[in-house]
């Protein structure tokens, strides 16, 4: 947990999730960013995801935000994924012109883990190799 942002960041292996709220500031922002940013950095994450779901609607500042973050992750060398987007903040991100550049989506978290190689543990154990 960042206590400064107030806002979770986990990690699992070298895979960062958080996600961000329809009601951020601009202080909030800033502490988000830079605590992400320094951990992709230090701890050398490959992906990250930003779940969105709780978002219902967006507004420009909210969408400058995650747009910066996606962006800064990824020049840090982190596959950025967003994921759990509402139909209403596709559309308001389309009418307002903007475009999450080199970020991929995914309908929800479980989606975007597997799409940075993550499997449930039953088809991982499925796949695993069996001694003879």
């Amino acid at each position: 947990m960042n206590p400064r942002a107030g806002l979770p960041i986990l990690r699992l292996g070298d895979i960062l999730i958080s996600g961000l709220l329809s009601d951020l500031d601009d202080t909030t922002a800033l502490q988000f960013t830079g605590e992400l940013t320094a951990r992709i950095s230090d701890e050398g994450i490959r992906g990250v995801i930003l779940d969105i779901s709780r978002l219902e609607i967006i507004d420009s500042f909210v969408a400058r935000v995650l747009m910066e973050l996606a962006a800064t992750g990824r020049l840090l060398g982190a596959r950025m994924i967003v994921a759990g987007m509402r139909p209403a903040v596709a559309i308001t991100l389309s009418e307002l012109g903007l475009r999450l550049t080199g970020v991929q989506t995914a309908l929800n978290a479980e989606q975007a883990m597997e799409l940075l190689g993550w499997r449930r543990p039953a088809e991982a154990a499925e796949e695993a190799p069996r001694a003879s």
